[in-house]
């Protein structure tokens, strides 16, 4: 991918922007933002509400390039746009419309309450990418709401975006942070202690934020007119490699959800990335990750943990519960475009190559995090299989069990002497606690793996580079975005400006950053943002 010069790039206030949406699509343009049902319209047009004085505290380079974009100063014309002060004449804002299920019920129409869409920006190689203003004020879809969003959630958002696209996983992009001067009321956990916070804008882009739920109110509310509208402007514009559309197409773009979706989850699976609010209306058309709510990272690795205090009574969006959500969340999907195709039933195999995807993505990521090469499928299998329960039995680190691997595994092939007393101080560098009974069987998995890695024909030093590409040494540790959030509604943005730069290299080294891979710090095990969150924004 090329990218424009400093001196071919230009600013925001310069850029054309796009409008497939508004333009293609049927929209409701009474620009009346009172909470409403709108049935019959894929979006309402909106104006952002100004704020009282923003100011630029994030820039992706990255991202900012890739759309030719210069980084703007903190106040000025750009940061008044990314405010939402601001519209250019080339934008049509909106807000779309959708519905959902929220923790398995079907809640009717949500849409964007909160986010609303200024247009497209062609990037540099061609491609075409909507850019979307979270926490610019209401619309009709905001229900009892304000439209804003705080300083943290937005911390949050930008920061994970743009650490899990640094990572490799799929995801939406985040080009900016702006405060806005402004306070927020909030109830971070719903316990009747709403508190004003400052509040923040994040812009975030994506090819598109079409969601499952977008297909789902059009099911639910008899609009076989727009339902196939909206698919058909989903396929030309994003799947355009499958054809016209068409009752055959509409299948094979299933599959292709399907697929994208279990490639998703296997990346969330492998870095130990917890969504939180896995509701159908959080799920990309595209596969990728949306919506950066009280997400978390797994630090003991926990199958039943998650860190969203809404989901405390069933846990049904916990760690080892996000495959088989996506799942049903797939099945809703077919349901709500199944008048689309001749026969509901012709979309049930595409549910098989969402299993069959997941399973062999985590297989072959989980080959490369292990240094393996496939030799003999089922054995690997089962040694995969069996480090599962090992380490969900005992409080080791995911990231640091993984990154300390990367070294262990190689020294050991290079030198076995003192296998066992190597092997447990391994084991205590990733623990935060483990009683005999676990080390015990963490070790015999370990004294297992050793012996298939010395099957692999490359040499030591070969496996060690290898795994350290597949094993991240840096993720966004819940208790480490908690800090820069606290640093940051002080005015001291160290932390978070520190975090960006770290983040965008999480398979190096970088010595001089390596407090920020310690292990969860006692203090952090239950202090509210570092283990726990909520819906709140």
């Amino acid at each position: 991918m090329s990218i424009q010069t400093e001196t071919q790039a230009k600013p925001l206030e310069e850029a054309v922007f796009q409008n497939s949406f508004v333009d293609e699509l049927k929209g409701e343009a009474s620009m009346n933002k009172n909470p409403r049902q709108v049935p019959g319209y894929h979006f309402s047009r909106v104006t952002p509400t100004a704020v009282n004085a923003p100011k630029l505290l994030a820039w992706s380079e990255e991202l900012g390039q890739y759309l030719g974009l210069v980084r703007p100063p903190e106040q000025g014309p750009a940061v008044e746009m990314l405010a939402g002060n601001r519209v250019a004449e080339s934008m049509k804002p909106f807000a779309a419309r959708y519905g959902g299920h929220q923790f398995g019920n079907w809640a009717g129409q949500l849409g964007d309450g909160r986010a609303m869409s200024l247009g497209e920006l062609t990037a540099v190689d061609g491609s075409v990418w909507e850019v979307q203003l979270k926490g610019a004020g209401p619309t009709p879809y905001s229900r009892r709401a304000d439209g804003r969003a705080v300083l943290r959630s937005s911390i949050r958002e930008f920061l994970c975006s743009e650490a899990m696209y640094h990572l490799g996983v799929p995801t939406t992009r985040a080009l900016s942070l702006v405060a806005t001067g402004d306070q927020v009321v909030r109830d971070m956990f719903y316990d009747g202690n709403a508190r004003p916070e400052p509040g923040a804008i994040v812009a975030r882009v994506a090819p598109t934020f079409v969601r499952f739920g977008n297909f789902q109110i059009l099911l639910a509310t008899g609009e076989m007119d727009n339902l196939r509208a909206l698919a058909d402007y989903v396929i030309r514009h994003q799947y355009p490699e499958l054809g016209e559309p068409s009752p055959a197409v509409y299948v094979r773009w299933f599959e292709e959800i399907c697929r994208r979706t279990a490639v998703m989850i296997a990346h969330w699976q492998s870095v130990g990335f917890v969504h939180g609010v896995m509701n159908t209306d959080n799920m990309s058309i595209l596969g990728l990750t949306i919506d950066y709510g009280p997400y978390g990272w797994l630090e003991p690795y926990d199958l039943d943990w998650t860190p969203n205090t809404t989901d405390f009574g069933g846990r049904r969006y916990a760690f080892g519960q996000q495959p088989r959500v996506a799942l049903w969340n797939l099945m809703q999907l077919g349901q709500a475009i199944s008048p689309l195709v001749e026969d509901v039933q012709l979309l049930n195999p595409a549910l098989d190559v969402y299993i069959k995807t997941l399973e062999g993505t985590r297989h072959s990521i989980m080959l490369a995090k292990l240094g393996l090469t496939s030799q003999n499928p089922e054995e690997d299998k089962a040694l995969i299989e069996a480090l599962e329960p090992a380490l969900a039995e005992s409080e080791i680190d995911m990231t640091i069990f993984f990154r300390r691997l990367s070294h262990t595994g190689p020294e050991l092939l290079t030198n076995p002497n003192n296998e066992e007393a190597k092997l447990r101080e391994f084991l205590q560098l990733a623990a935060y606690s483990m009683a005999p009974a676990e080390e015990a069987e963490l070790m015999q998995w370990l004294k297992r793996y050793l012996q298939r890695l010395r099957q692999e024909s490359a040499s030591p030093k070969a496996i060690k580079e290898s795994m350290l590409r597949a094993n991240p040494k840096y993720v966004l540790r819940n208790y480490l975005a908690q800090q820069a959030i606290e640093a940051a509604e002080t005015g001291d943005l160290s932390l978070l400006n520190r975090l960006m730069q770290v983040l965008k290299t999480p398979f190096d080294e970088q010595p001089e950053h390596e407090e920020l891979a310690a292990k969860r710090p006692d203090w952090a095990r239950e202090k509210p943002g570092s283990a726990t969150l909520s819906c709140s924004s």
